[in-house]
């Protein structure tokens, strides 16, 4: 395992740990892994069922790899590596996410660990919202039916729902556990949130390129069902729940 650039690396973030969802991510994860242990000793890389050598790339930039035999999807990947971390010693203060791509930009780590150590929110989100206007217009739309759902059935008010750039503090994944495969597991995350009142907010992120459709593995028609089905069904549990606990 090569040893972290020592440069700019925060001594005290011990607690801090970047989850990278990898699939089929072999050209891009070992940069994304290099700059992230710029900031984060700790790099943990799920494979989540590669056929190229992605897995490979990884260790060599310096991350722990979990590896899933076959393609689970991203939401199962993120559990994954939530389960792995509830035990993590020294205990985890956070995780941060960010996809491996090469979307997202490591040096952005800071602005979470910075906006978490000034507020103890229970989700940070990366926001891409200043880009919107260079992401293909499906995307956009989606991003923006997202935000109204989560405002409309959750309370929460957020630019950008959709972004994989994210901090969870580990109160949250402490008090939840992710059910969602796929996409779907990020807005399930803030229904989740919001139910319980836990703070939610975000942060302006940089994106290296704003529309991802070459690198990304999201299907625009399946993916779009999945998270509006999980919308409603967080939606149904929570109104329902209550009124039921009511009685």
């Amino acid at each position: 395992m090569a040893p972290p650039d020592r440069r700019g690396l925060d001594r005290g973030t011990a607690g801090f740990v970047a989850v990278i969802p990898a699939f089929n991510a072999s050209a891009s994860i070992g940069a994304v892994v290099s700059t992230a242990r710029r900031h984060l000793e700790r790099v943990i890389v799920v494979d989540d069922g590669s056929a190229d050598d992605t897995a490979v790339r990884a260790r060599e930039a310096g991350a722990e790899v979990i590896r899933h035999p076959v393609n689970r999807g991203k939401g199962a990947a993120l559990a994954t590596a939530f389960e792995h971390l509830r035990a993590a010693t020294p205990p985890l203060e956070a995780a941060i996410t960010l996809d491996a791509d090469g979307q997202h930009d490591p040096d952005d780590i800071p602005v979470f660990i910075a906006r978490h150590r000034r507020d103890r929110p229970a989700i940070i989100v990366g926001s891409r919202d200043r880009h919107f206007a260079e992401m293909w217009g499906p995307r956009r739309a989606l991003n923006r039916f997202s935000s109204a759902s989560l405002r409309f059935f959750a309370g929460a008010d957020l630019p950008d729902t959709q972004s994989g750039f994210r901090l969870y503090d580990a109160s949250f994944l402490n008090a939840t556990r992710l059910e969602g495969q796929r996409y779907e597991a990020e807005m399930e995350a803030l229904m989740q949130a919001a139910a319980r009142r836990m703070p939610i907010v975000s942060v302006p992120i940089r994106l290296r390129f704003a529309d991802g459709r070459a690198t990304s593995h999201y299907r625009p028609l399946r993916d779009t069902f999945r998270i509006v089905g999980t919308v409603l069904r967080q939606w149904a549990r929570r109104r329902f729940g209550r009124a039921a606990g009511a009685r």
